[in-house]
């Protein structure tokens, strides 16, 4: 068995059927596909075991967030390689192919993502270098921009400090040195961790823009948009507490204080679930850790 395919499923239905077509034609008989679906509650499990009934399915009593399914998926894996997949995704022909291939030619790299794409042809910025407050700041004014335009122009591959772990291909023997995901991380942030981890343990992350993947990404967060919020400077907190240096900690909280009273100011914790939320990010700026 040579690829491990992982997909994390909550209430995301609509996207299997593309997904898993796309997923299965890449792979051929070259892998196996394993499902790890978060208790949806919208006909998900049954419709994997009607329409896709040579895919593992592993269901859950409830929603365990992105990287313990992942590891979940990840335990019950046979392949060399594991190919973490997000399931709003479509894969471009030839993009498994060409990620191998990547991954052959270098052998001291540890994990290579694709070029992610809109559906609307536009490029996603799906990796960048080591995360700090500056390097966040400068990236989403400045490198963001120039990357989506530059990533039209040249397609080489390079090496980078994360990849999203959207479209990711792993190689199985650096995902047991270092345990896989973090599970302290529910959601975000969990894929730049596991690439931090992943470059310390000395292997080399590469960006293949060769290999396109269209992903439609916030499948699983519309209509939560504030939930979603939260948990994004949850997590961020959290990999700053572990992976960042003092300075970035303190100017990111500072941030977020300002942020928060900025959101009280604009009438955003108004009502029952607006004060339960202030309540939230009350605990989580009040706790050094990051992490509730």
């Amino acid at each position: 068995m040579l690829i491990s395919a992982i997909l994390v499923n909550y209430n995301d239905r609509r996207h299997l059927a593309p997904c898993l077509a796309s997923l299965r034609a890449e792979l051929g008989d070259e892998g196996e596909i394993i499902v790890v679906d978060n208790a949806s509650t919208d006909g998900s499990p049954a419709y994997l075991a009607s329409e896709f009934p040579a895919v593992r399915m592993i269901a859950n009593a409830d929603n365990r967030g992105f990287g313990a399914a992942n590891n979940q998926g990840l335990a019950a894996a046979a392949g060399a390689l594991v190919l973490f997949l997000n399931t709003d995704t479509v894969l471009g022909p030839g993009s498994i192919r060409r990620l191998v291939q990547t991954l052959t030619e270098n052998p001291d790299a540890a994990a290579v993502g694709p070029a992610l794409i809109h559906p609307d042809g536009s490029f996603q910025v799906s990796f960048g270098k080591n995360v700090s407050f500056a390097a966040q700041f400068v990236q989403k004014l400045f490198l963001n921009p120039f990357y989506k335009r530059a990533l039209r122009r040249r397609a080489d591959p390079r090496r980078v400090g994360w990849l999203s772990a959207a479209c990711l291909l792993v190689r199985m023997d650096a995902l047991r040195l270092i345990g896989g995901f973090d599970e302290r991380y529910f959601l975000y942030f969990e894929d730049i961790d596991l690439c931090r981890r992943l470059a310390v343990s000395g292997g080399r992350l590469v960006f293949e823009p060769r290999a396109a993947v269209v992903h439609e990404g916030g499948a699983t967060t519309t209509g939560r948009a504030r939930d979603s919020r939260f948990e994004y400077r949850r997590s961020q907190l959290c990999f700053y507490s572990r992976h960042a240096p003092p300075g970035s900690r303190f100017f990111l909280r500072l941030y977020l204080r300002m942020a928060v009273a900025g959101m009280a100011a604009r009438g955003s914790f108004r009502g029952a679930e607006g004060r339960a939320l202030r309540r939230r990010y009350r605990r989580l700026l009040g706790k050094e850790s990051g992490v509730p």
